[in-house]
């Protein structure tokens, strides 16, 4: 009896440090997947978790060997029940589907910005099961793959160049060509808007609004320069207009006749 209860002792102690060393293998052996340098971000991060689960698979393999489980015997088993394991992890089995297509299609890869309905973030990781997402305020998302393989992406980072539009509205009293030369130099000193023959900045009337007359400035710049250049000229066609002497009207709100800016109605209210 005291043997065979040593027996099973060892065999639990051996069994612990087997999963122990699965566990730290596999931890290991990701990092050093990710490290490889002539693989880029989005397969390393896909290898790397699927190194990590198939060290931990063949470690739990080992223990059952260890307390006299035949593996073929277990693989029969597991054959037998596949049916009923796959309806029952089909939505895992999707994610892992829908991770492979999406390393093997790359629609995005890691580091990029993508939109995917109202997810919006920068991809850090592309696992088998999920992808994980950094929104601009560093907020941690994860997203099961077959979210994203069913749904439209937006890429953010994809092409090189992106075109955007300022647009600003004047008052009718104003000079438009005036208005339009004043947008038109100022995108002559901004150094990193493209002016290449296909990217070639547009100044243009676009709307006739209730209170303005919008001008809208259309242009080129590198896909990482999108931000800076939108605040930043934005902030000097506002001075450039000033300077010119040109307004930008704001809808006029209406003056009740207790000259107060509200309405009879709410003056009243305030005397009730």
């Amino acid at each position: 009896m005291s043997e065979t209860f040593l027996t099973m002792a060892t065999n639990i102690v051996i069994a612990i440090a087997i999963l122990i060393a699965g566990w730290i293998g596999g931890n290991w052996a990701s990092v050093q997947v990710k490290k490889i340098k002539k693989v880029d971000e989005t397969l390393k991060s896909f290898l790397g978790t699927g190194a990590r689960y198939l060290i931990l698979a063949i470690a739990v393999i080992t223990v059952l060997q260890q307390f006299g489980v035949q593996t073929a015997s277990l693989i029969a088993v597991l054959g037998a029940a596949g049916l009923a394991i796959g309806l029952a992890l089909q939505g895992t089995l999707s994610n892992v589907a829908a991770g492979v297509m999406l390393l093997f299609l790359r629609p995005f890869n890691v580091g990029d910005t993508i939109s995917c309905g109202p997810v919006t973030g920068t991809v850090k990781s592309l696992g088998i099961f999920a992808t994980e997402l950094s929104t601009p305020e560093n907020i941690y998302i994860f997203v099961p793959n077959s979210n994203l393989w069913n749904a439209d992406i937006q890429n953010f980072s994809r092409n090189e160049e992106r075109r955007q539009d300022i647009t600003i509205g004047i008052s009718y009293e104003e000079d438009i060509a005036k208005a339009m030369k004043t947008f038109e130099d100022t995108l002559k000193k901004e150094k990193r808007i493209l002016k290449s023959e296909d990217h070639q900045p547009q100044i243009m009337v676009t709307a006739l609004g209730d209170f303005a007359v919008n001008i809208t400035a259309r242009f080129w710049t590198a896909t990482a320069d999108t931000w800076p250049v939108k605040v930043d000229l934005t902030k000097a066609l506002k001075e450039d207009l000033d300077k010119a002497g040109i307004s930008i009207p704001s809808p006029a709100r209406p003056f009740a006749q207790d000259g107060s800016g509200g309405s009879k109605k709410s003056a009243s209210k305030k005397a009730a």
